[in-house]
């Protein structure tokens, strides 16, 4: 058991590192127009305008490809199948809140579980408006 909880602090070790990673990245991508950005954002929650819609869960999913295929097909489909999508090998990701693109993203593997890391976000502004 102890073996066990030394994998899954080893395990939020790697996550909480792959996220310091991605702090030190985000911190020097800081222009004015990101700090506009975030002015922006942060002005209408002090406003209170967002404040009742911050807590709604939203489903978010990463979209690796799609396909259509007959349901003959479908039916035939068993363990070791393989189903051919519409993206090439190395493209970038879906990112989808509530169905509608938010970013593009790559998969990325720590200890044997998966995580996307977001290669292209779209800006605050342009997120609440596709999601309103």
């Amino acid at each position: 058991m102890s073996d066990e909880n030394n994998e899954n602090q080893d395990a939020g070790d790697d996550w909480g590192a792959a996220m310091e990673e991605q702090n030190e990245v985000d911190a020097t991508k800081v222009s004015p127009d990101n700090l506009t950005e975030s002015q922006a954002i942060e002005g209408s929650l002090q406003e209170g305008k967002l404040d009742v819609i911050l807590d709604i869960p939203v489903s978010l999913s990463m979209e690796v490809g799609r396909t259509q295929i007959a349901i003959r097909n479908l039916l035939q489909l068993t363990q070791g199948s393989v189903v051919e999508l519409d993206r090439l090998a190395g493209e970038p990701l879906d990112v989808k809140v509530n169905g509608t693109l938010i970013a593009h993203g790559e998969v990325v593997v720590i200890n044997e579980k998966y995580g996307i890391r977001l290669t292209d976000v779209m800006s605050p502004q342009e997120r609440i408006k596709k999601l309103s």
